[in-house]
């Protein structure tokens, strides 16, 4: 299997569970690599979005205190630099601030744009996976830079009530 196979298989097995929910940019319509690994999940549990960082940050995190595992899709990492207020002053620390009374259960996906065979220019490419690793407190940054460990660690950490980050090479899809 492929990595895009993995990530494929990895979204249809969150699609079946029953708390989850899919929003961002092309989830529901098509216009990226990403849209395609949600082949297996229903429609009625995706959420399209407008261009909207910090609001769909913030829709995520209030959807998750509602008890839903929301999967928060940024298809580029240089996006998701505008929704840092949302992830690392509230998500990561919401649960130090409410003294353990509030969890809220994101997945967040964000992918490094691929650089072949169409460079897609310097704001649409960047990894920031070791600055945003070192601004968190209590969200792990995982960089899936293999297929291997992807499946396996969306299982496991779904069964976790805090926030995860999983970065996504676009350059590996094919591989």
């Amino acid at each position: 299997m492929s990595y895009f196979d993995e990530l494929t298989k990895a979204m249809t097995w969150l699609g079946e569970k029953p708390d989850t929910i899919f929003i961002g940019q092309c989830v529901a319509y098509p216009g990226n690599a990403m849209f395609k690994t949600l082949a297996g999940v229903p429609m009625e549990k995706r959420i399209e979005l407008p261009v909207a960082e910090e609001m769909q940050m913030g829709m995520s995190i209030g959807m998750a205190l509602t008890g839903k595992t929301v999967i928060s899709i940024y298809p580029r990492f240089d996006f998701l630099l505008l929704a840092m207020n949302q992830l690392v002053n509230h998500l990561d620390k919401l649960e130090e601030f409410t003294n353990g009374q509030f969890k809220a259960k994101v997945i967040i996906r964000v992918g490094v744009g691929s650089k072949s065979p169409l460079y897609p220019g310097v704001q649409h490419c960047g990894d920031y996976t070791d600055a945003l690793d070192k601004m968190l407190t209590h969200i792990p940054v995982v960089h899936f830079d293999a297929k291997e460990l992807i499946l396996s660690t969306y299982m496991l950490d779904y069964k976790d009530t805090g926030g995860h980050i999983y970065v996504e090479d676009m350059d590996l899809y094919d591989h």
